[in-house]
């Protein structure tokens, strides 16, 4: 131990220190304070008002006004994007304006656009209509056409007497009788002509039927082209219907039905001369609404452009706006004092900073009162807070995906900036590839500062946000592409010739005939003759799955390790000897010896089954290795080392809670009785005392933590290992296709 006890206790890899603060800000200057605060992004505050709704607090009034602004800038960005109208990427350069003077000019907007879009509604439905119109007077003046000319021939058959007239002619045809009548009689045949769904059109009729009880004539004609619904402003197929019927109660029945099944019905006259009439008005208006429409378009295209032009910024203002009022709220308001008092955390080092922006906002809010600033002692846990800048912050982002360390923890994101892309790059190993994906990330790093002030899609966001892990994750790709010996898949000889030949002469194909090695071993990399030979598979698939355990084995310790020195760092004595010690034992005593085992295997050339070691190292410790016996003394070593790890497990699970028991029983011991005298002479009183922890500990919570956390670590040493052998299953995959 005395070793890791002369290592750095690893300070520059830690959360950063924080202190508690208290803030007591004049009203006149805390907005100011607290946006200026906001910019600089190193102090978190603590709600004060927990106990309060969200329309108790102080500036209430004024986060709804923030949000009423924003849902004005989201109903902008919708019609904007229904409309297609492209805005501009960087906002159009005008005078800073104020919060008042931003919510009237979005009140005009929106108020402008309704306006438009209500317009624009009912020009929209009036042309809908009069083009249905128009499809109505084209099919059912087709229809009305071909019943006078089918009537106009039964009056012929009548005159030559070729049907029998008989006084009872309430079985002759409507239409017949309405042709002889006339649609203007009483008793005459009348017809409601419209235009339907053509989904409806058949229980449409099935409907009419039934409540004509076959008093009725019904005609129909495929509209021909998409109708746009008047009332859903969609395109549908629709279908025109004429339907013949006599006396007032079966109109009324029939116009019901139509209102019932959504058909719009318009007024046809049986004149031909009056159809054409209507039908050249109807054109006309159709001309003159189409002229109207297109410039309402256009005008409105032009007011969406200029509030496009703008909408980022003002949405980044109205987010920055209520933030700060958020903010604001969780401040404690005095009232006599008339003065805003907050708390919250924030690093040692920013403390200085802090200082500088509150003088600023004193000065530039004119206020009389400066801010006070000071520190206070608190039992709070502090927050966890990790200084990065644009090349660490994609790797401490996905880190903190997973969870976040506690406070004044060892920062797993220092290790991710290797192992992360590294661990990518034995799975997607080819240096074309990496090549490619070198030649993306440096787009994107030399571009940074262009796309930065751009706004982005979702995905340009993630892969620019993320373009310094792409470029280790491509650079390392090219390492493990040239150990792989791959360009998309393709073996080249760059370092040299192959240490392989054919095994004749007049062989001319080296990847399936027998291969002599005949030179040195290839220089750097997978020798390119493996690539298509009867070999190839067993080779490749038996090194890349060693590889895979070889490197798990070495970050699963890395892990141990690093609980060392939190455990150091904290003084934590009892970590160290019964999780730290049996954890190394446990992990290395098996895996660490397959590691071994590997090493050896590939120094030595043997041709021993490690599937069989490992195998019957726990079904018969004691058993003849044969020729699976790599070194000298192997089978002792393999009983001391399973009976190191039998005992690391009890030696996690069982001391640890009995030992703090011990400490708390010992701890409190005497304490029974208090002190006489003031609170200040009183240890029970102190905030650091153990007191203050008596009611907490509870050892069967204790020793059940304890528990699990050691099933935990047995289970995930077998189960993590196992799971790095997916970096060989994906890039066997990778290379197969």
């Amino acid at each position: 131990m005395g070793v890791f006890d002369r290592l750095p206790p690893m300070d520059h890899l830690r959360s950063e220190k924080m202190c508690f603060v208290q803030l007591i800000i004049p009203a006149e200057s805390a907005r100011v304070a607290v946006t200026y605060l906001g910019e600089l992004g190193l102090l978190q505050f603590k709600d004060s008002n927990e106990d309060k709704s969200p329309f108790q607090r102080i500036f209430v009034n004024q986060v709804k006004r923030c949000a009423e602004m924003a849902r004005k800038l989201r109903f902008f960005s919708d019609q904007i994007n229904k409309a297609g109208v492209r805005s501009s990427v960087r906002p159009a350069l005008e005078p800073d304006i104020d919060l008042e003077e931003l919510e009237a000019r979005l009140g005009e907007h929106e108020h402008e656009l309704l306006e438009m879009n209500t317009n624009s509604d009912k020009l929209q439905q009036t042309y809908n209509e009069l083009l249905e119109f128009k499809l109505v007077l084209t099919k059912a003046g087709g229809i009305l056409a071909s019943s006078h000319n089918h009537a106009a021939s039964a009056e012929r058959e009548l005159d030559e007497n070729i049907y029998d007239r008989e006084v009872d002619e309430g079985n002759a045809y409507l239409l017949e009788q309405g042709v002889h009548q006339g649609s203007s009689g009483n008793s005459g045949v009348r017809f409601v002509s419209g235009i339907i769904l053509k989904s409806k059109a058949l229980a449409f009729e099935r409907m009419l039927f039934r409540a004509t009880r076959g008093n009725m004539l019904f005609n129909q004609a495929p509209a021909g082209e998409p109708v746009t619904d008047p009332i859903s402003g969609e395109e549908v197929e629709k279908t025109v219907f004429v339907v013949f019927f006599s006396g007032e109660q079966a109109k009324a029945k029939i116009l019901k039905i139509c209102d019932s099944f959504g058909a719009s019905c318009y007024p046809v006259p049986e004149e031909m001369i009056k159809q054409r009439q209507i039908f050249n008005e109807v054109s006309a208006r159709l001309s003159d609404l189409e002229v109207t429409l297109d410039a309402g378009i256009q005008h409105r295209n032009k007011a969406l452009e200029s509030v496009g032009s703008q909408l980022w910024r003002w949405t980044i203002m109205v987010k920055k706006e209520k933030a700060v009022y958020d903010t604001l709220n969780m401040l404690n308001f005095d009232v006599t004092k008339k003065c805003l008092v907050g708390e919250g955390w924030c690093p040692i080092f920013a403390k200085s900073q802090i200082k500088d922006c509150l003088q600023r906002a004193t000065l530039h809010s004119n206020s009389q009162v400066g801010i006070i600033f000071h520190e206070m002692d608190t039992l709070e846990s502090p927050p966890t807070y990790f200084r990065t800048d644009k090349f660490t912050n994609a790797f401490q982002e996905i880190v903190d995906a997973y969870g976040v360390a506690r406070y004044q923890e060892a920062n797993p994101a220092v290790y991710s900036v290797v192992t992360f892309p590294f661990l990518f790059a034995v799975m997607f190993g080819d240096w074309g590839h990496g090549i490619c994906l070198l030649l993306g990330a440096l787009v994107l790093i030399l571009r940074e500062k262009k796309l930065s002030s751009q706004k982005l899609g979702s995905f340009m966001e993630m892969a620019f946000g993320g373009r310094y892990v792409i470029l280790l994750m491509a650079i390392f790709s090219i390492y493990c592409g040239l150990i792989y010996n791959e360009f998309f898949s393709v073996p080249f000889h760059i370092f040299g010739k192959s240490a392989y030949e054919c095994r004749e002469k007049s062989c001319s194909d080296a990847h399936t005939a027998g291969l002599l090695k005949v030179r040195d071993p290839y220089p750097f990399g997978v020798d390119p003759s493996w690539r298509g030979s009867r070999s190839e598979l067993p080779f490749l698939n038996s090194l890349k799955m060693k590889m895979s355990i070889l490197m798990g084995v070495a970050q699963m310790n890395l892990g141990i390790v690093l609980s060392y020195f939190d455990a150091r760092f904290h003084g934590n004595a009892l970590d160290i000897r019964y999780q730290f010690i049996p954890q190394m034992i446990f992990l290395n005593s098996l895996f660490g010896y397959l590691a071994l085992l590997i090493l050896i295997k590939w120094c030595t050339g043997s041709q021993a089954d490690l599937y069989h070691v490992m195998i019957y190292m726990f079904l018969d410790p004691a058993g003849d290795l044969g020729e699976n016996q790599l070194f000298w003394g192997q089978k002792e070593l393999q009983i001391l080392l399973l009976l190191m790890a039998l005992v690391a497990v009890p030696w996690m699970l069982f001391p640890k809670p009995f030992i703090l028991k011990k400490l708390h029983k010992e701890r409190f011991q005497g304490h029974t009785y208090r002190f006489l005298g003031t609170s200040e002479m009183d240890p029970d009183s102190e905030p650091d005392s153990a007191r203050a922890r008596h009611d907490d500990f509870n050892f069967s919570e204790v020793f059940v933590h304890q528990m699990i956390h050691s099933i935990e670590f047995v289970l995930g040493a077998v189960s993590n290992t196992a799971s790095y052998l997916r970096l060989w299953a994906l890039r066997a995959v990778n290379s197969f296709l």
